[in-house]
């Protein structure tokens, strides 16, 4: 299963899936998760928008039973909200969530920078600089699917040099959580190169063993996602006020 930063994916940091199909090709639960997830996290499924069984089932050429347990997964991870009567939907979040959920992130983030050991082990340098490497390809190549695993690649070698697995796989959990918020960083080509130049700071802060700008630079590395999405919510609330006048 893929991770997730801004940030990561509880399946990488916990270990607690791999992707994989089923014998003749049809996707497997696993697969359907990650399939569901990359519509999120790419913008192809909104916030509030229903995810219909029926509808799923036909695209994706599997059984029932299947289609409800990727969705029990997704709503155990948060992304996904189950109403009675209603079915299941991308999770939206109002603002002041948003806001809350963002404050946390922040705090774990600039908790785990605050535990690596300094100075930091060369094969974690050269490791981060591998994938950094790789990551910048992707940017520059418009592979937003590469980007988005690279991006979770990092962010979990790095929070993973803290040496707290509960701590990192909580900050994973809260990078699933908002999927659908960081949805709107991957559609700006501008925020992905940013996030990569900032990737390349936290290697130099890490070369040079300058935790405060570390720390600094892991809570500030999230933001941008937050604020898109609080534009955005901004400006459908606007439009739906200036329509209903």
């Amino acid at each position: 299963m893929a991770r997730s930063s801004d940030s990561t994916s509880p399946a990488s940091a916990a270990g607690r899936r791999k992707t994989s199909s089923r014998s003749g090709g049809l996707p497997g639960v696993e697969e359907v998760v990650r399939i569901l997830e990359e519509d999120i996290i790419f913008g192809r499924l909104k916030p509030r928008e229903r995810l219909v069984e029926d509808v799923l089932m036909a695209r994706l050429a599997v059984k029932r039973h299947v289609v409800r347990q990727a969705l029990a997964e997704l709503e155990r991870l948060g992304v996904v909200v189950r109403e009675r009567n209603k079915g299941s939907a991308v999770r939206d979040f109002a603002p002041q969530d948003v806001e809350a959920i963002y404050d946390v992130r922040a705090v774990l983030q600039r908790h785990a920078a605050s535990l690596i050991p300094f100075p930091v082990a060369p094969d974690v340098v050269a490791e981060l600089e591998a994938i950094h490497a790789r990551h910048s390809q992707a940017v520059e190549a418009g592979d937003l699917r590469a980007v988005y695993r690279l991006n979770n690649e990092f962010h979990d070698a790095l929070f993973a040099a803290c040496g707290n697995p509960y701590l990192v796989a909580t900050i994973s959990e809260y990078a699933w959580l908002v999927h659908a918020i960081r949805s709107y960083r991957i559609a700006d080509p501008k925020l992905l190169r940013q996030a990569r130049d900032e990737h390349a700071l936290m290697i130099e802060a890490l070369r040079a063993g300058d935790r405060k700008t570390l720390m600094e630079l892991c809570e500030q590395h999230i933001l941008p996602s937050k604020e898109a999405y609080l534009a955005q919510e901004r400006s459908a609330l606007a439009s739906r006020a200036w329509s209903a006048g």
